[in-house]
């Protein structure tokens, strides 16, 4: 397959002066080593884990942007603080885009390497927000026959999430799950694991039309954050599960702090399983999101036996060795259109992703809406 000569490829840069500046930048196709291929890269998912490459701490609410098609540059201003949190990353042109999927249009020497050309495969590797993408041939994960770019976007950060959660829980010998932000696509694939696992999940959700959603699925225990009833009902839930285990995709406010309460008053109601320090039992809640940027806040009233902290998928990864990654990804190709389904409200191309009004859009994060960045798009 022919390649061109040159590529568009997304960058975020912080200048010095507290500006952050996303851009597309032109660079020269590059000559696959032995052991790597070219990806042609069709589809690319916008991740909340995306966004701390794109924009860090600028303030977002000010952003602009000028210029248009491959010309169109998107700037917001950097607060003092943000500059010194980003104090490392000044005047480096960052590429952006955890995750994708395309064709593999070129090759290296290596045998493995040739054996993709011409195939669809799904890629984790950083900077994919671009038309093409070099990388080594075993990080790349083929898509079965039939299986498009757009299904394979999505098959790394959410699907290896979800499926790491259950490791965690296993390795750490808890025996069932609490899950915030559950209604989003991560959430709802982990719905289906925990089905299909035999694993008891409950769900923490802030709408009733997302315990609706959920319920829908077969979800078992739904809890809404907004009810009055919320800690009664979050308390219910975790004593039938006996759930010692949490993972919070908000990060701020005092929800950690709910589940570990929810937790210690579920074990007060098991006779012996209370001292005067707590309960027993250890009780965990990791923090692998931040949807909310406020503090975390910590009202100690569980005892002693307890844990805050937080979660991040290449370090399980690293943590859980090759075995476990590679059991996990075919897990996640054959059931790729099944338990790993993602589904998109916006499909955009690598322009529309830096206008002003859709940055606005689904960088406001919103539970059910997802976007899908076409690199080939025009």
């Amino acid at each position: 397959m022919s390649t061109p000569s040159n590529y568009l490829q997304m960058v975020s840069t912080v200048s010095s002066d507290g500006e952050l500046k996303m851009e597309l930048v032109e660079k020269p196709m590059p000559e696959p080593k032995a052991g790597q291929i070219i990806v042609r890269v069709e589809a690319a998912p916008i991740n909340p884990s995306d966004h701390g490459v794109m924009f860090g701490w600028s303030n977002m609410a000010e952003a602009k942007s000028t210029g248009s098609g491959q010309n169109t540059i998107l700037t917001a201003p950097v607060p003092e603080q943000g500059m010194r949190a980003m104090k490392a990353r000044v005047g480096q042109a960052l590429p952006v885009g955890n995750e994708g999927a395309g064709t593999v249009v070129a090759a290296g020497s290596d045998e493995y390497a040739q054996s993709l050309i011409g195939k669809t495969v799904a890629v984790m590797g950083g900077g994919m927000y671009s038309q093409y993408r070099a990388i080594d041939a075993v990080m790349a994960l083929p898509l079965l026959e039939g299986h498009s770019a757009k299904e394979g976007a999505s098959c790394f950060v959410n699907p290896l999430t979800a499926l790491s959660f259950l490791e965690t829980m296993r390795m750490e010998g808890h025996t069932a799950i609490v899950h915030t932000a559950a209604a989003s696509n991560l959430g709802q694939m982990l719905v289906r694991i925990c089905q299909a696992d035999g694993v008891n999940l409950v769900n923490i959700v802030r709408k009733k039309e997302q315990v609706d959603l959920l319920r829908d699925m077969g979800a078992q225990y739904v809890v809404n954050s907004s009810s009055d009833s919320f800690m009664a009902d979050l308390t219910d839930a975790v004593h039938e599960t006996g759930a010692t285990l949490g993972f919070d995709a908000t990060g701020g406010g005092q929800l950690a702090s709910n589940i570990l309460t929810a937790m210690e008053g579920a074990a007060a109601r098991t006779p012996g399983a209370y001292s005067v320090y707590g309960s027993i039992k250890h009780k965990q809640v990791y923090l692998y999101g931040g949807l909310d940027v406020s503090p975390t806040v910590l009202s100690r009233g569980y005892g002693m036996a307890w844990g805050i902290g937080g979660w991040l998928l290449p370090n399980f990864l690293a943590k859980a060795g090759n075995e476990v990654a590679m059991r996990m990804r075919t897990r996640v190709a054959n059931e790729l259109t099944t338990t790993f389904a993602s589904h998109y409200t916006d499909e955009i191309s690598l322009s529309q992703a830096l206008e002003a009004e859709v940055v606005q859009q689904y960088n406001a994060k919103t539970t059910g809406q997802k976007f899908l960045i076409c690199p080939q798009k025009p």
